[in-house]
């Protein structure tokens, strides 16, 4: 029998368009034929004589036939194979199960359900497979939801379907079995996929990682937004280097692949077990500065969410100041050179009442370090830091500071002005946005990251702001140089 042709399944793909609403639903993105050629080629030799394959979350069956088309082709020496696809769609379901009967050498076995509710049914054990292909879904996992109930049954807590699948297919996997999925990069930092982490290294061992540099090319047409990995696990097996692979999209033209030790990607003193994505052999700028290896705790310094709501506090909100309000500070109204307010032309509220509803989201007026949680599309950093300076507000002694700021502050008073200028100072580096993409793939720059982001001792801080505070404004050449001289 002649294999499938995976390009011709996927141009099948594409006259079979999914609108936006079931992608919504099912959190469904399609997988690209070059991309599920690319993750077949992934899986090792092996000498099993029957190969035991699940595809959770199936499709149309992209990444099985990708898998079977190398098996048919020699790619693999198993005498026997036994797919198993999950897939709960009834529309795609229908594709899948013609796709999967072309290979007659196959045994193939479709499941039409929820493979989370499933899979926990029957609870968390060995089911035998020896390769697992995965894309899937991605949608968050509300609180109380029953999959997040069920989940928590087995032992997996975890927020987003992706993660649920992937830690259920180790578990399923039998011991040397391999795994390899397709996901967004964001479990590898943040507290909320720490236990999805933790369950991860503890039953698996990573061998390789692929990362695309473009947010949005290897699912065209699909508004994903974070960098997107391929990871490939081994069930029980001993941690050796790790193999990092990178390409800008799908078409793997401009492919790279370097080896790490695995210190590299999980730093052994760092308790939240943030997986970085080194791209290059070469050390990050920070990793050679020994300068640079204190904790915000070492400063003195802690760093929190900006606690205003506005749309939890829309009574209080004024669009410009008046009597009885003090300053409400949004990303907008941050900028390299300091701070500008009020804005006439911003859509958003410049001013908060002052009340004893809103007295205990405000900070005391004073120099703070603030980081927007999100960086727009014409920046190239991802951490933007700004100084809030006083006197821009002129006599109000408090401030207020909206959720998409992060803000550094001594015990929620402002910092010595110094200090704040040499936090900025080093927080706009090209170092630091190097050595931040490693272990973030997104355009959130959450509290915790910074917590997490080696610094300079306080008082070289300092010294980095009264120089600052001594040129006026800074070019990043200028911030990049004078970070330099650390090493000197």
């Amino acid at each position: 029998m002649l294999q499938l042709d995976i390009a011709g399944v996927m141009h099948r793909e594409k006259a079979f368009t999914i609108t936006r609403k079931r992608k919504a639903e099912f959190g469904q993105f399609m997988t690209p034929a070059s991309v599920a050629r690319f993750m077949a080629s992934l899986f090792p030799p092996s000498p099993l004589q029957t190969c035991r394959l699940l595809d959770a979350g199936a499709g149309m069956g992209a990444l099985s036939c990708a898998f079977l088309d190398r098996w048919v082709m020699g790619g693999f020496s198993f005498a026997s194979l036994e797919a198993t696809a999950y897939e709960m769609d009834d529309h795609l379901r229908d594709h899948l199960a013609r796709h999967m009967a072309r290979y007659s050498r196959a045994t193939s076995r479709i499941i039409a359900g929820d493979y989370i509710q499933l899979a926990t049914a029957r609870g968390l054990r060995n089911r035998g497979y020896t390769h697992v292909i995965l894309n899937p879904p991605y949608k968050k996992i509300s609180s109380h939801s029953a999959h997040r109930l069920a989940l928590r049954r087995v032992g997996i807590e975890t927020v987003n379907l992706y993660s649920a699948f992937v830690a259920l297919a180790v578990a399923e996997a039998a011991p040397g079995g391999q795994i390899v999925a397709i996901t967004p990069r964001s479990f590898c930092n943040g507290p909320y996929y720490r236990p999805f982490r933790d369950f991860i290294l503890a039953r698996a061992a990573i061998r390789h990682m692929h990362l695309f540099a473009s947010r949005n090319k290897p699912f065209k047409g699909d508004q994903v937004l974070q960098e997107t990995i391929i990871i490939r696990l081994e069930r029980g097996g001993q941690q050796k280097p790790v193999t990092v692979s990178t390409s800008t999209d799908d078409t793997f033209a401009d492919f790279a692949i370097h080896e790490h030790p695995f210190e590299r990607i999980v730093l052994p003193d760092v308790p939240e077990r943030l997986i970085h994505v080194p791209t290059t052999p070469e050390k990050t700028a920070i990793e050679r500065l020994p300068a640079v290896s204190y904790s915000l705790a070492d400063l003195g310094v802690k760093v929190s969410t900006g606690p205003v709501v506005d749309f939890r506090m829309k009574a209080h909100l004024r669009p410009m100041p008046e009597e009885g309000t003090v300053p409400l500070i949004y990303p907008n109204h941050l900028r390299m050179t300091g701070t500008v307010w009020p804005m006439a032309d911003f859509k958003k509220p410049n001013a908060i009442m002052h009340n004893h509803q809103t007295e205990k989201w405000l900070y005391p007026s004073g120099f703070y370090c603030a980081v927007r949680r999100f960086s727009s599309k014409e920046e190239k950093h991802r951490v933007v830091a700004s100084v809030v300076d006083p006197a821009a507000f002129g006599h109000h002694s408090v401030l207020g500071f909206e959720n998409h700021i992060n803000l550094l502050h001594e015990d929620k008073h402002g910092l010595p002005e110094a200090l704040a200028r040499g936090l900025a100072l080093f927080l706009n580096t090209t170092a630091v946005d190097e050595h931040f993409r490693r272990f973030n793939g997104h355009t959130q720059v959450n509290a915790t990251d910074l917590k997490l982001m080696p610094y300079p001792s306080r008082d070289i801080l300092i010294q980095l702001g009264t120089w600052a505070m001594e040129q006026g404004t800074l070019t990043q050449d200028q911030m990049d140089t004078k970070l330099d001289t650390l090493a000197k």
